[in-house]
């Protein structure tokens, strides 16, 4: 059974701030068009992170618009700062320092978003529901909420590196054991439903590549860092011997090269919307 508590499986180590900035790179261009932020809407960013997306969000609604980014690590917190000190949309953006599991805003700010957004964060969450059911609060009557995961089921290789099914079942197994849950991207349109938001569509974002294609190499990077950040975890749960553990990830590096090397993985997503005068 999944724990009562969560923690995040990849820490927030310099590696790993620089692989999350590299996946923005890849992700954020074409997961824009799917947030579609309005015009000077008033948006809560849950899990804010490093602040790219944050800031790409307010370069797309423009210069009336108000964001709030929420993060708990103080580490990507700073490094949100600094990166917002040379954006053009630095007066626009509020960097705070918290926990999404007892959201601090102020009486006035609550219902009052146009668009509340997060990313990467439920399936860190022992608790998935209670978060969206406070994105639903947060908003607006009539606002929107968007809401995007991993379903770790939706994934493959071509070809596949030896000993690499039995590392990614480690993998995940180990989201359960730290209270997290891997396939939380197939009930997004369900948790929406759950915190009294009426779902208007989904989708998802394909986010893999194969060799030849310029951005693969990173893709590729992504995966071997994920899998190398979680090592600890796994190897100290005993998912997976030391030995099979090493003889995979020798094989997922060398996959990185085949001239034939696909990854295959879709980001799931869903935008709900709070109906007028539903008393959330």
């Amino acid at each position: 059974m999944p724990g009562s508590s969560s923690r995040y499986i990849h820490g927030s180590k310099l590696e790993e701030q620089t692989r999350l900035s590299k996946l923005n790179d890849i992700l954020n261009k074409r997961y824009i068009d799917a947030v579609d932020p309005r015009p000077g809407d008033r948006i809560l960013d849950l899990g804010s992170g490093l602040g790219q997306f944050t800031a790409m969000m307010a370069e797309r609604a423009g210069e009336k618009s108000r964001l709030i980014g929420i993060e708990r690590d103080p580490r990507q917190i700073t490094t949100a700062k600094k990166f917002l000190r040379g954006s053009k949309q630095r007066d626009r953006i509020e960097f705070r320092q918290g926990d999404v599991t007892d959201l601090a805003l102020g009486d006035a700010e609550w219902g009052r978003f146009d668009l509340v957004h997060t990313r990467f964060l439920l399936e860190h969450l022992p608790d998935p529901g209670r978060i969206v059911k406070m994105m639903a609060k947060a908003v607006r009557p009539a606002g929107r909420v968007f809401i995007s995961d991993d379903d770790h089921d939706v994934f493959r290789l071509t070809p596949e590196p030896g000993g690499f099914r039995g590392l990614w079942r480690a993998y995940v197994r180990s989201y359960e054991l730290l209270g997290n849950d891997p396939y939380v991207g197939r009930k997004l349109v369900a948790l929406m439903r759950d915190a009294g938001l009426g779902p208007v569509r989904n989708g998802g974002l394909f986010f893999g590549g194969c060799a030849g294609e310029d951005h693969f190499e990173a893709i590729a990077d992504n995966l071997i860092g994920i899998l190398d950040g979680a090592g600890e975890t796994i190897l100290g749960e005993h998912l997976i011997t030391k030995k099979d553990y090493d003889r995979a990830m020798k094989a997922l590096r060398e996959w990185k090269h085949h001239p034939a090397a696909a990854q295959w993985y879709v980001l799931c997503w869903a935008e709900g919307i709070r109906p007028v005068g539903d008393g959330v």
